[in-house]
């Protein structure tokens, strides 16, 4: 059996990924692949029960090192009882959020040092990465404006401030500039049919999913 492959999105707040994610499934399932999608934090028990506690209370609820902390455990419980299983028996995982969200979110809009977010990643993750990472790019602006439209209770990231979420799209931007073998931006604005199609061909183009 075929090793799956491994989609993340990344970008800030508002920036369509939920959305754009279930229309990548559905493609990819089309074409005759069995498609798992899920979330970070979260996509496992465990790590949902995680997700409530970053992702609710008020934005200066926990520091960037404890929020770190917090989604690495997230996360190894995410990989272990989702992520690799998954791919494992070849299906293609298509998840909202990885690590490059704490290379952002808690790094360099944070604060966190680098050094601990790579410890962490060596370590827990260690041979996991994803084979392709579409970055969601649009105006910070925009895109808080998105987030407020659909305000619920996860809104502890939205709160942080229009500083703190500039220094996450210089982020991701500078990711995808990093890793360009891994990474492309997706320009995120325009209807939700014109982002499927960019992403749908960012797709086929890096992973040959007719092949």
């Amino acid at each position: 059996m075929a090793q799956g492959r491994f989609i993340s999105f990344e970008g800030g707040e508002g920036a369509g990924k939920s959305t754009q994610l279930k229309r990548l499934v559905a493609r990819i399932e089309a074409d005759g692949r069995e498609a798992v999608a899920t979330r970070e934090p979260g996509g496992s028990p465990g790590a949902e029960s995680i997700r409530d506690l970053v992702l609710k209370g008020s934005a200066d609820r926990w520091s960037p090192v404890t929020e770190t902390l917090l989604m690495y455990a997230a996360r190894r419980d995410h990989l272990e009882r989702v992520i690799r299983p998954a791919l494992g028996r070849g299906a293609w995982v298509v998840c909202d959020r990885f690590a490059d969200s704490t290379r952002a979110y808690q790094g360099a809009a944070g604060g966190t040092n680098p050094a601990l977010i790579a410890a962490l990643e060596v370590h827990i993750l260690e041979d996991a990465r994803p084979d392709l990472t579409l970055i969601f790019d649009l105006p910070v602006a925009i895109g808080l404006a998105r987030a407020q439209a659909r305000a619920g209770a996860e809104m502890r990231f939205e709160s942080k401030g229009l500083g703190f979420h500039e220094r996450l799209r210089e982020s991701f931007l500078a990711i995808a500039k990093m890793e360009p073998e891994r990474c492309v931006v997706i320009d995120a604005t325009g209807s939700p049919d014109e982002v499927e199609a960019r992403v749908w061909a960012m797709v086929t183009d890096r992973l040959a999913v007719h092949d």
